[in-house]
């Protein structure tokens, strides 16, 4: 296809994106896929040969470039090597992927547990794989993409209820045909915003209305509870999720998906979804990455102080200089800048201030409402975090953000 010859919606697409892609360029404001050169000690990263603090990271706990979990990694590359013979159900299952699956759920209080290639891949096949037609599922507004996939991958009926409203979510299971299946599924931490589902109110409605309940802890493991375990240790609720979803790419350093529920639930997705049949297994050395991370974890409970002082210190500056920081009271902290060329500009300036941070604009986010998705983490210290506050205020000011 001849792209300077066809004159058609999906031409005009790419020509629009491209336009826009040139602009941003042309005036410094590109910072799509800014490759790290280097990730060092105390939460610094080189990028474009410059040494800056790293403000936007998923490691909420530092747990990257941990000592254990490299030897962890190292030994198992040199027991299995770097790959496996194949998918898990043909020959790609090594002892480390039934260890990891078993640490896993002793770590969230489950029967078993199975995992996934990539967190994208588990919402969208465990949601495909236990709804389909017929079937109800209501999903937050402002859950992660890949449950919205799964949602509308499964068939069912798809029904989106208003960010953290209880009464609405009550009003659409109220109107659900008696006996059909009913699944509601929400993120326990909201990706973009930071705040924390209701879950006591949404475990007592699936109670009431006898719903499924799936909970995305891609950004809680680690981050929410005493222990690090999780929403249910936050809420002091004990196991009340049927479905518990999380990601091993965040606070744990290494890549994947997995689901810890009942016993007959995972036996089912072990032989039903998609993504666990039909995807090559996790590499050894990721596998073991993640297996020791949990236990890192609760080892070490340290963190998760450290990491509450931390999001403490960097919400309260950021809010008493003038910032909107939304609702947010976790590590993720929204910094509302309104347009997307203001939150453009307010990550160049933090880049050229030593400060590695990164813009979310439209569609990721609604027009108007574009931010700069800041973080912090256990491994950053108070003295750091006051000097990145003072470069995005600075840049703030310049930019019109605050006064």
């Amino acid at each position: 296809m001849d792209l300077h010859h066809t004159d058609d919606a999906v031409t005009r697409r790419i020509q629009a994106f491209t336009d826009r892609v040139s602009m941003l360029k042309a005036n410094d404001l590109y910072f799509y896929n800014q490759p790290v050169q280097e990730i060092l000690p105390g939460m610094k990263v080189l990028v474009n040969g410059r040494v800056m603090g790293m403000y936007a990271s998923y490691s909420y706990l530092g747990l990257v470039g941990h000592p254990r979990i490299n030897e962890a990694a190292q030994k198992a590359v040199a027991k299995y090597g770097t790959g496996t013979h194949g998918v898990r159900t043909l020959a790609g299952t090594l002892s480390i992927h039934t260890e990891l699956e078993e640490t896993i759920a002793h770590f969230k209080h489950a029967e078993a547990a199975v995992t996934y290639t990539s967190g994208y891949a588990t919402n969208l096949t465990v949601v495909s794989t236990l709804m389909g037609r017929g079937d109800y599922v209501l999903s937050d507004k402002l859950n992660h993409a890949s449950i919205v996939d799964g949602c509308l991958m499964s068939g069912s009926e798809f029904r989106r209820f208003k960010h953290n409203d209880m009464a609405h979510l009550e009003t659409m299971l109220k109107n659900i045909p008696d006996g059909a299946a009913k699944l509601v599924i929400a993120d326990s931490v909201f990706s973009m915003d930071g705040d924390i589902i209701d879950l006591p109110k949404m475990v007592e409605l699936c109670k009431k209305y006898n719903a499924w309940l799936m909970i995305d802890e891609a950004h809680s493991v680690g981050v929410l509870g005493k222990t690090g375990t999780g929403i249910e240790e936050h809420f002091g609720l004990g196991d009340v999720i049927d479905i518990k979803m999380g990601t091993l790419s965040k606070t744990i350093p290494s890549v994947g998906g997995y689901v810890a529920a009942k016993t007959e639930i995972i036996n089912y997705l072990r032989h039903a979804s998609r993504a666990y049949i039909f995807s090559a297994a996790l590499p050894p050395a990721q596998a073991a990455a993640a297996n020791e991370a949990f236990k890192v974890i609760l080892d070490e409970p340290w963190r998760i102080e450290q990491l509450n002082a931390n999001t403490k210190q960097f919400i309260g500056g950021l809010k008493s200089a003038g910032f909107d920081t939304l609702l947010t009271e976790t590590a993720i902290v929204p910094v509302i800048c309104g347009s997307d060329e203001v939150a453009f500009a307010m990550t160049r300036e933090g880049q050229h201030h030593d400060v590695f941070i990164l813009p979310v604009v439209s569609p990721a986010v609604p027009e108007g409402l574009a931010r700069l998705r800041a973080t912090v983490t256990a491994a950053h210290e108070h003295d750091e975090i006051d000097r990145a506050m003072n470069v995005i205020i600075e840049a703030g000011k310049k930019l019109g953000v605050i006064s």
